[in-house]
């Protein structure tokens, strides 16, 4: 199932231990979770929240994130 989009998407970078990896929560305006997934796999994950003309500006803002801190990034 794919999302519409709105203006604003929450991000939270999430430290992975030993075998487990760094994942991303992309979360709506209403911080319901809208996508899940590896760090390492962004393109993929971004095929859940279907953005194409925002994909570059959207993997440029998570090489950037912080661990633990949710950050929003405004598209419009």
């Amino acid at each position: 199932m794919l999302y519409t989009l709105r203006n604003t998407l929450y991000f939270i970078k999430i430290k992975g231990k030993a075998k487990i990896p760094d994942y991303i929560q992309v979360r709506d305006e209403t911080l319901a979770l809208i996508a899940y997934f590896r760090a390492d796999h962004i393109e993929n994950g971004l095929k859940q929240i279907d953005v194409p003309s925002h994909n570059q500006k959207i993997t440029e803002f998570i090489h950037t994130l912080d661990y633990g801190k949710l950050t929003y990034l405004k598209l419009n």
